[in-house]
């Protein structure tokens, strides 16, 4: 927790609020760093392109995990009330491969299939004489085209993270309902979906996470086409950034430290308040 949680976090608080500047020494005439500490660093992520970044983060992260929540659950539920064992472990086993399946090789499979020369793209238009771009409205550089990408890999990890849950409704519970006339729709919505209410939101949150803190997808997807806070780090990393603005970085790191740190707690209460009923 110190050395792989703790300390990182003090130094990126430490470096967000540094600035260091190039003055001449009036001795020795060379020019050497001075440090000192403001709030420019801070301040500039809520202006201009960062700010843009981060809203689109936000958006992007928001969008897919409302999405991949629901699509999630209703595959999981379907999988779980199915007779087949077999769809069961096949579903289960794709989705611990597809959850963990990201990066620059699940950007070029999405580039290969439905990128402006894709495979896909090309059969449909030469034998379906559809445009993928035009008349399906599906670019890879934009909010829709990244949230397909994004889902690849978020649906997937819904499926893990909630089949548990799913697993821990107790026939009993159905049984009863049903035995004081309630009907299918009526033991979701009283008995059955409070329960699960705590884990589908904590699973938000942690769909959100992934989403917020993926970098190398959307960077090779769409690089500085469309601003995101991880892949505006890596820009500053790089070295492309005004003199006196090297801490930039640090600043953009700890805005989302800000924005995961509660969500992650918030979590960690709902698995606490779920465990309490399906233990």
């Amino acid at each position: 927790m110190g050395l792989f949680l703790l300390l990182p976090v003090a130094v990126i608080l430490f470096s967000a609020f540094r600035r260091t500047d190039r003055v001449r020494d009036p001795v020795t005439q060379q020019f050497v760093g001075r440090t000192s500490f403001t709030g420019e660093n801070v301040t500039r992520t809520f202006t201009g392109i960062y700010r843009t970044s981060l809203l689109n983060s936000v958006e992007l992260s928001a969008l897919t995990a409302v999405v991949a929540g629901v699509v999630g659950v209703l595959l999981a539920h379907a999988v779980l009330t199915s007779r087949s064992g077999v769809l069961r472990q096949v579903v289960t086993a794709a989705a611990a491969v597809m959850a963990n399946f990201g990066g620059i090789p699940l950007a070029f499979l999405f580039i290969a299939t439905i990128g402006n020369a894709g495979t896909l793209t090309a059969l449909l238009q030469d034998h379906l004489g559809v445009s993928v771009q035009d008349d399906l409205h599906l670019r890879l550089t934009t909010v829709g085209g990244i949230c397909v990408v994004y889902l690849y890999f978020l649906i997937p990890l819904m499926v893990l993270v909630v089949t548990p849950a799913l697993e821990g409704l107790k026939p009993q519970w159905a049984e009863a309902a049903g035995n004081l006339g309630a009907s299918r729709r009526q033991y979701w919505r009283l008995v059955a979906g409070p329960v699960l209410l705590p884990t589908f939101l904590g699973s938000l949150l942690l769909l959100f996470c992934s989403a917020f803190s993926a970098y190398a997808t959307a960077n090779a997807l769409v690089g500085q086409s469309f601003p995101l806070v991880p892949t505006q780090i890596a820009n500053v990393l790089s070295g492309n950034v005004l003199s006196g603005q090297e801490n930039l970085g640090a600043a953009l790191a700890l805005d989302m430290v800000v924005v995961v740190v509660p969500l992650t707690l918030l979590y960690l209460a709902l698995q606490r308040r779920t465990t309490r009923w399906l233990a």
